[in-house]
């Protein structure tokens, strides 16, 4: 029997993992540069810290690299507060969990105020008992300890708890803790959907698929 549910926010809620594709092209253009071809496969394996260096460095921007930092942090704020939208069928899946009695956390790995400000707008904050941040825990989602923080503060055992989650590395971290899982696709996420898809006990194409699995499989 299912009692909490623990969603991943961004490529699960949140069709937000197209801004990373762009980010650093949108930045560029701001400041009236012309983004080579194939920039987001070569900024995708950086921290936001080295992309910025990159940029600096690499097109000659004559800036230092905490302005080209400042720059981007901005404008992903920006997309956060008034941009991202939810992925199709989110807002439905939290009415549909709330009606049932289920309490709703977040574990994310973006920041709090992004999350909750990109929630707020899009009418969804308020499902939420709590959301948890990686960078408030103190660890990634390598990890399960935003897992077992959030089902404590639920006050739900592993077994009872439900976690969506569309990385496939959060989600074996998740699924070796003891929790039910549902692996999600994302058309900007995970590369490794097979792995995805093996690794839940669940896999949706799509959150309109979840309230009828969950029926199916769990007692709500």
């Amino acid at each position: 029997m299912i009692k909490g549910i623990i969603f991943d926010i961004d490529g699960v809620l949140l069709d937000s993992l197209g801004i990373w594709d762009d980010l650093g092209a949108r930045y560029l253009q701001s400041v009236g540069v012309k983004p080579e071809d194939g920039l987001n496969e070569i900024l995708f394996s950086m921290s936001m810290e080295q992309g910025a260096s990159y940029l600096n460095e690499h097109y000659d921007l004559q800036k230092s690299d905490a302005e080209v930092h400042m720059g981007l942090s901005q404008m992903l704020e920006d997309f956060y507060f008034n941009e991202v939208l939810p992925k199709p069928g989110a807002k439905d899946l939290l009415e549909f969990v709330k009606a049932k009695g289920i309490k709703i956390t977040a574990a994310t790995s973006s920041p709090r105020l992004h999350i909750e400000k990109a929630l707020e707008r899009n009418g969804m904050l308020k499902f939420f008992e709590k959301i948890f941040t990686n960078s408030e825990v103190g660890a990634s989602k390598h990890s399960p300890e935003i897992y077992n923080m959030a089902a404590s503060y639920l006050g739900t055992k592993p077994s009872e708890t439900l976690v969506l989650e569309d990385s496939l590395y959060a989600l074996k971290t998740a699924k070796n803790a003891g929790f039910n899982t549902v692996g999600v696709y994302d058309i900007k996420g995970e590369s490794d959907q097979e792995g995805v898809r093996n690794t839940g006990d669940h896999y949706v194409k799509e959150l309109t698929e979840c309230p009828a699995l969950l029926e199916q499989f769990y007692s709500l």
